[in-house]
C-alpha cells in the first residue's frame, strides 16, 4: 500500500510526526513524504524536530518543488494521501484546482483518479470562506478531518487525543489501529 503524507504550515505538526511513526510500523505500507516551505518553519517553530528527522519515518521524500516526481502522475498507483496538518491555504489551492506545487499536484491527482485523499484543516474558529472551501472539497469526495478532542476516553492526556485523531485517519485508510470499538453507553 502506498500513501502520500503531506506536512504543511499549519499548527498540530505532532499529528503528523505521530501518523508517519505509526504507518512506518506497518511492514505493507509505503509512505511518500512531502513537507510544504511552511511546514518546514512550523516543525522548527512548534517541535523539537527537524525536517531531516522526520525525513527518516518516510520511505520516500519529494522537494514540495519537485513537479516532475513520480507522485504528480496518475499513472503512479497510490492508495491515498492525508494533509496533515492541512492549511487554509492548501485546502484554498486544492478546492481550486492550483496546483503549484507537489503537495497540490498530488492532492489534485487523488482527486481525479477518485483516490482517497484526507486532509486534517488545523484552524479556529473557520470562516465562512474555510467552511465553503471544505464542504466544496467534501463534494468532491475529500474527507475532511479537523482534529476534534474526544471526551469519550477515559485517558484526557493530550497523546490520548493525539492517538484518536491518528485512529480516525487510519481507519478512513483501512489499516489497523489501535481504536478500541464503541460499545455503546455505560451499562
Amino acid at each position: 500500500m502506498r500513501v502520500i503524507v503531506g506536512i504543511t504550515g499549519a499548527s498540530g505538526i505532532v499529528l503528523a510526526v505521530e501518523l508517519l511513526q505509526r504507518l512506518k510500523n506497518i511492514d505493507t505500507v509505503e509512505t511518500h513524504l512531502i513537507i510544504t516551505d511552511g511546514g518546514a518553519l512550523t516543525i522548527r517553530d512548534e517541535t523539537n524536530f527537524d525536517v531531516y528527522s522526520i525525513n527518516k519515518l518516510a520511505d520516500y521524500v519529494y522537494n514540495v518543488h519537485e513537479m516532475d516526481a513520480a507522485i504528480a502522475s496518475g499513472t503512479f498507483l497510490t492508495d491515498g494521501m492525508v494533509i496533515v496538518p492541512c492549511t487554509m491555504k492548501t485546502v484554498a489551492g486544492i478546492v481550486t484546482g492550483y496546483s503549484d506545487n507537489l503537495l497540490l499536484r498530488a492532492a489534485d491527482v487523488c482527486i481525479k483518479e477518485h483516490r482517497t485523499l484526507i486532509i486534517v484543516p488545523r484552524e479556529m474558529p473557520f470562516s465562512r470562506i474555510h467552511l465553503r472551501n471544505m464542504k466544496e472539497l467534501a463534494d468532491l469526495g475529500v474527507i475532511v478531518m479537523p482534529p476534534v478532542m474526544t471526551f469519550y476516553n477515559t485517558d484526557m492526556t493530550l497523546q490520548s487525543h493525539i492517538n484518536h485523531v491518528i485512529n480516525k485517519i487510519l481507519i478512513q485508510l483501512h489499516l489497523p489501529t489501535e481504536i478500541i470499538e464503541w460499545s455503546g453507553g455505560k451499562k
